[in-house]
């Protein structure tokens, strides 16, 4: 088996790349000051704006490789150790949202009032869909060609409200409606990542891989030129204000930029994965010094994941607990606003800046640990991390 469909440093570097933004948004969610919407034009500047908006790449562009992961595993294992790895992983996926990050991660609490269903839920069952397409044998370009098809098309669908399907309400509210859905007396759930874009781009993601049997400078030629494109067309569609996304361009470049995640719409999907790919098309598949660094969060991004919302989290508690004698607020989501925070709560963007640098420094050993404990050993149980 080629080296090169085993381990790549580039895809690894980009993913590393947008997991660590990915804690920069959460360190933002904990410690900024939530009272100022980054992305409202009307109340934003250009380092807060940034810093919002650089986040946008992390769910799209994270999901997208999953699906191209799951293309470089197919080379080596057969469809139905493919499928079965999927969905185990995809269920284990869901099961750690609802109960790990929930409780652990965003809630600090056990009371399962209220739960939200976010990027790992939503990458779980995008794999659980996916698994059942490659245990039916769906071959990869129409599983890319089909992801493709939903992300242009799916925002046809926007006017589309979950009571317009009678008994199947809810799941129209879990694919695309998002709305707070109670499942049982006392027990609200919010999709806030609706499951139908996200399994569009990860089935995208899967297809993409096929690319990955191309000789290395025809591979990188296409998906360059496929990211320009992309990145192409997301500034034609959103300059002609015609069709992708519900929130229209009202002029000037915030607004330009501003297109809706919840869910994802054509132009969002395209403003992110369009710049990755020609990224990607110029990463080298070996990197070395400083890069393997970023590579090394790459390879272990749901450990990652796990460990570092709790930790900001923490870090949050202690510096309210410091500075106003109690946290009260953090025991829920923030922003959610079930418990009231002081007014003045919140660090500058340096302060929160040193924070997720602070964050990166103590995750680095815990991270590289793991790393070579997912090299050295062959438990079973280290593939579903």
């Amino acid at each position: 088996m080629s080296e090169r469909f085993q381990r790549l440093d580039s895809i690894d570097l980009l993913r590393g790349g947008v997991i660590l933004l990915m804690a920069l948004d959460h360190a933002r969610d904990f410690f900024g000051d939530l009272s100022v919407d980054p992305m409202d034009p009307a109340k934003t500047w250009p380092a807060l704006f940034l810093t919002r908006w650089i986040s946008h790449f992390c769910a799209p562009v994270f999901v997208f490789l999953a699906g191209t992961s799951a293309w470089l595993q197919a080379r080596r294992k057969s469809p139905a150790e493919l499928s079965y790895f999927l969905i185990t992983r995809g269920l284990w996926l869901v099961f750690l949202e609802l109960t790990w990050v929930r409780c652990l991660g965003w809630f600090f609490n056990f009371n399962y009032h209220f739960s939200v269903g976010q990027v790992i839920w939503a990458i779980g069952w995008s794999m659980v869909a996916l698994g059942a397409a490659v245990r039916f044998k769906l071959p990869a370009t129409v599983a890319g060609l089909l992801g493709v098809a939903v992300i242009f098309l799916h925002n046809l669908t926007d006017a589309w409200r979950a009571e317009q399907f009678g008994p199947l309400w809810w799941l129209w509210r879990i694919l695309h409606d998002r709305k707070n859905m109670e499942i049982a007396p006392g027990y609200i759930f919010f999709p806030q990542y609706p499951l139908l874009p996200w399994m569009a781009i990860l089935f995208a993601g899967y297809g993409f891989g096929v690319f990955y049997a191309m000789k290395d400078d025809h591979r990188r030629r296409v998906i360059g030129w496929l990211g320009f494109g992309t990145t192409a067309l997301f500034v034609l569609l959103r300059a002609a204000n015609f069709y992708g996304d519900p929130k229209p361009w009202l002029g000037g470049l915030y607004s330009f930029l501003n297109c809706a995640k919840y869910p994802p719409s054509l132009l969002f999907i395209l403003m992110t994965l369009g710049p990755a790919l020609l990224l990607l098309s110029r990463l080298p598949d070996t990197v070395s010094g400083f890069w393997q660094l970023v590579v090394m969060f790459g390879r272990v991004p749901q450990f990652f994941y796990l460990i570092h919302l709790p930790l900001i989290h923490c870090a949050a508690v202690i510096y309210a607990l410091a500075a106003y004698g109690n946290a009260d607020w953090l025991t829920d989501a923030p922003g959610w606003g079930r418990i009231p925070k002081p007014a003045d709560f919140g660090l500058a963007l340096p302060g929160v800046y040193a924070i997720w640098m602070t964050v990166l420094i103590l995750l680095y050993p815990l991270c590289a640990w793991f790393t070579r404990k997912k090299r050295e050993s062959d438990a079973p149980w280290l593939r579903y991390f």
